[in-house]
């Protein structure tokens, strides 16, 4: 993964005052924000809504996303009995099959049903304690079966939090992604996923995440690449 200034970068994981009732950013605060860091050389191409526990499908960002010329998609971020764990790709068939208000899903049928019904699951927050796969793992009764991808780069976690989600992704084969964790309008972007191909819709997302080669990066990374490229948005 080389010549990372062509590499399109995805905030995978925020919320919002829209519907996270511990945020206090706003989906058109998140836009502006990342707006005005490109504007001193930073790359931020778009991020993902991953509300807590739910998902309504009648969301529509795609005015905000031409009017900012940033890639709005959506996901959510559910509970599970071995972690939290973002879905993007959220269709109805995996909407019937839980109840995402629940803060114990099971994790198995979780990883299972977002990818047999065109979508794809990540364990959040690898590295962090009691939320995090990290923390299951070594429980008896805890498989990797069905988990192919963790958060390992989150900008809510502390490094050495990041640090055991890395080790954890390099112990089991794991592929790695980074998300914000944004509750507020200047975190959006602090961590993102360097995709090689462009992302404008959820199911370009869900593909790269599946065949892609992708990997976790912070913002100021960007700017190096940038850099180096003499690359800059507009």
């Amino acid at each position: 993964m080389n010549d990372s200034s062509k590499r399109w970068y995805m905030d995978l994981h925020s919320h919002s005052t829209d519907a996270s009732d511990d945020a206090g950013g706003t989906v058109e605060g998140y836009a502006k924000w990342i707006v005005a860091r490109r504007k001193r050389g930073y790359q931020i191409d778009g991020f993902v809504l991953t509300e807590h526990r739910q998902y309504d499908p009648d969301s529509d960002y795609r005015a905000l996303s031409e009017q900012y010329g940033v890639s709005i998609l959506r996901g959510a971020e559910v509970e599970t009995d071995i972690g939290h764990v973002l879905v993007y790709g959220i269709t109805p068939e995996f909407v019937r099959a839980f109840d995402l208000r629940q803060v114990s899903l099971p994790h198995k049928e979780v990883f299972r049903v977002a990818l047999e019904t065109g979508g794809y699951a990540v364990a959040a927050h690898a590295g962090r304690p009691r939320i995090g796969l990290a923390h299951y793992i070594d429980d008896e009764h805890m498989t990797i079966d069905g988990i192919q991808t963790v958060e390992q780069l989150n900008g809510g976690s502390s490094v050495d939090e990041n640090n055991v989600g890395l080790a954890l992704a390099e112990r089991f084969g794991l592929k790695r992604v980074g998300g914000s964790d944004a509750h507020y309008v200047s975190a959006i972007g602090r961590c993102m996923t360097a995709f090689g191909r462009p992302i404008h819709t959820v199911e370009d997302l869900v593909q790269e995440l599946l065949h892609g080669e992708y990997y976790p990066v912070t913002v100021e990374q960007t700017l190096e690449a940038g850099a180096a490229s003499g690359e800059r948005h507009a």
